[in-house]
């Protein structure tokens, strides 16, 4: 393999395997025009990131190449050219990204403890209650405790009264 420059030697592969670039764009899904300034080492045009390993993983895979020797001459390159190989924002930016998704998930679980802690609170409650009202009534005292019988029929004894003495006028 010669030593020229990464994009021309890559080139040189893919003419040498008769491999147009219209190809590695129509399977790769990466534009032409990232593929080109690959070529020509143009590394600023690139996305930029960990995109422009993908891009570079992509085109070598089509055209047949060893995925990790060419990515270790592309880094190469990129140093050699001035461009860095790993943008630092994107590492920070995948970073917060999953403190972020930890932070969401850890307070979904929290909402969800406290939903059954409050559920088993309530069953709890009404379990009681029923039992309490079970009892009462068996014994005989529930009544007493909630004399619910003659506050209904002193409310209905006061809304016939109120209906005699205001009869409905036509």
């Amino acid at each position: 393999m010669s030593m020229g420059s990464f994009g021309d030697d890559l080139r040189m592969e893919r003419l040498s395997r008769g491999i147009a670039l219209e190809q590695i764009t129509e399977i790769t899904k990466v534009s032409s025009r990232h593929l080109l300034a690959l070529e020509s080492n143009q590394f600023r045009a690139l996305p930029g990131g960990i995109l422009n390993k993908g891009i570079v993983r992509a085109y070598v895979n089509v055209v047949g190449l060893d995925e990790s020797d060419w990515i270790t001459r592309f880094q190469r390159a990129c140093v050699a050219s001035g461009d860095a190989v790993e943008d630092q924002s994107w590492v920070e930016f995948a970073a917060n990204v999953g403190r972020a998704r930890m932070r969401s998930h850890e307070l979904r679980q929290l909402r969800l403890k406290w939903l059954g802690a409050f559920a088993l609170l309530f069953v709890v409650a009404m379990a009681s209650f029923l039992a309490i009202r079970y009892y009462g009534f068996r014994s005989g005292w529930w009544p007493s405790v909630l004399p619910v019988h003659a506050w209904l029929s002193s409310v209905s004894t006061q809304v016939v009264s109120f209906l005699h003495n205001h009869p409905a006028q036509s």
